[in-house]
């Protein structure tokens, strides 16, 4: 058995299904060992889309998926979805191929320093040290993937090809998340039984499930209040659920509404920040009176956290208010952020996946959609556009019995749009919505809000507008999914809008809709 074949047995032992994979020549031999029916590998056409299938896969799953990246610069190419993953908390193994070690003195045109280009967004670096030592080192990049962390194992060819002998199988690792500090939870018992204006905000793995049941019996009980920040790795809402409020985007909405709170308790998060810093204005969100509680750390079991902390208010026996299900007529006329997000509660199935970059027009959906069927909402939480596809393609591929919706905007489409050529040739059950406005929109936002224009001058120059406009040429959406294999469609109404997401469900492969705004 070879490097590589003792690399992939290893991965498959240590629970790892999946390897989203750009190859090149150094990884020849670990293609090779991909033949192991024991892990599907998935052919990625840009690596950014490889590291963000494996970030959708990872949440939907609770274990992380590996990545098969080509040397320094095929890491650097998916650099900017591993920042997402690490900031959403989400394990990913990324295997990066190496020159052999005797070729590396020549410094070839690909020789690079990989350990530093990793070393900002990894948590775990290992350069594997031979043949014999890959299936230790592989088993210990699978445990630190299991602790939500990000791991880069880089694999050297002469390692790769090289005879490791007898497979020394590895010791299956578990991961426990330990229980919060009881001390800590006295003191938010305290908090909460003090009468005053409390909101416990949640993050992590604490939005669905029993933790997200425990927090809705807490606000029952005691009447505090229970959102999300504005981003989240993942949340189970709909009818049936708990409802969680969502602190806006905007500072000035945010700090208006955090404004009446005297305490806020986190779980699995921190305190309330502004995504930029904007000139006069502030960087934290709460009020300077507000204290600040953690509940739960990350890295820490918020379901146990909040059982205990629903035993001790005696929450346990209590029902938590459950979001019912808001039936609305199919809406029509114009296409706007309403209307938009009419239509989707209107058209998602029961249990399908809502993957969210949609950036401006998506900004009403997450109020306008609490009452539609159940579903998982996943969101970026690392903000650096190109996400949405990748990880619509991993969740998918995790969940195939679902159908997963991603809705982006044109501008981040353009970004990752790979990920459709993936979503066909695997047949995965993705609805692509492309909101086409043919700008940057929440650039020219931004602009205003910057004040970066001078006093009085809100709109961008003309020069400055040619850099966040796309509409020279205007890209054609339908034509490009239908050359990677994508059926597509283009809607201007609400009603069509409404109706292609219905006839999308009934496919069994992706499908494009292109919304013309």
């Amino acid at each position: 058995m070879n490097g590589a074949e003792t690399l992939v047995e290893t991965l498959a032992d240590q629970g790892v299904e999946v390897c989203f994979a750009n190859p090149g020549t150094s990884e020849m031999h670990f293609l090779a060992a991909l033949e192991n029916p024991r892990i599907r590998s998935v052919l990625c056409l840009f690596e950014g889309v490889a590291t963000g299938a494996a970030d959708g896969w990872a949440r939907m799953m609770d274990r992380p998926a590996s990545t098969l990246l080509h040397l320094g610069p095929g890491l650097a190419n998916g650099l900017a979805n591993i920042h997402n993953a690490k900031r959403a908390g989400v394990g990913m193994v990324n295997v990066i191929g190496e020159h052999s070690t005797r070729h590396l003195k020549y410094d070839a045109p690909l020789t690079s320093d990989i350990q530093g280009l990793a070393r900002p967004l990894c948590h775990w670096i290992r350069t594997t040290d031979g043949s014999h030592a890959i299936a230790a080192d592989t088993a210990a990049a699978v445990a630190k993937g299991n602790e939500g962390l990000i791991s880069a194992l880089i694999l050297p060819g002469d390692a790769s090809w090289g005879e490791a002998g007898e497979l020394k199988r590895q010791p299956k690792a578990t991961t426990v998340r330990p229980a919060p500090d009881a001390a800590r939870v006295d003191h938010v018992v305290k908090v909460l039984k003090s009468g005053e204006p409390t909101l416990i905000i949640l993050a992590g793995r604490s939005m669905r499930g029993l933790p997200l049941d425990l927090a809705g019996r807490i606000a029952a009980t005691t009447n505090c209040r229970i959102a999300t920040q504005f981003f989240s790795v993942r949340i189970e809402r709909g009818a049936g659920r708990a409802p969680l409020e969502r602190i806006p985007y905007a500072v000035d909405q945010a700090i208006a509404f955090l404004s009446g709170f005297k305490h806020i308790i986190t779980v699995e998060t921190g305190e309330p920040i502004a995504f930029f810093a904007y000139p006069d204005k502030p960087s934290l969100l709460k009020p300077a009176d507000c204290q600040l509680h953690s509940l739960v750390e990350k890295g820490e079991d918020s379901a146990a956290g909040l059982e205990m902390l629903a035993e001790a208010l005696g929450a346990l026996k209590t029902l938590p208010t459950l979001q019912a299900r808001i039936e609305e007529p199919m809406p029509q006329g114009a296409l706007n952020p309403t209307s938009i997000a009419k239509a989707l509660s209107y058209a998602m199935p029961e249990h399908c996946i809502l993957v969210d970059e949609s950036l401006t027009t998506g900004r009403e959906s997450m109020g306008l959609t609490a009452g539609a069927r159940p579903h998982d909402t996943i969101q970026n939480m690392g903000g650096s556009i190109g996400y949405g596809t990748p990880v619509a393609t991993g969740a998918s591929m995790a969940c195939p019995d679902r159908r997963t919706f991603c809705m982006v905007g044109d501008g981040s489409a353009m970004y990752t749009i790979q990920s459709l050529w993936t979503q066909a040739r695997e047949g995965l059950p993705v609805t692509t919505i492309i909101f086409a406005n043919n700008t940057y929109a929440i650039l020219k936002a931004e602009y205003a809000n910057m004040g970066a224009g001078g006093e009085g001058k809100a709109a961008p120059g003309p020069r400055a507008l040619s850099m966040i406009d796309i509409d020279n040429p205007t890209i054609d959406w339908v034509a490009m999914a239908k050359s990677m294999g994508v059926p597509a469609v283009s809607v201007d109404t609400a009603e069509d809008f409404t109706q292609a997401m219905i006839n999308s469900t009934r496919e069994a492969g992706p499908v494009l809709i292109e919304v013309k705004l």
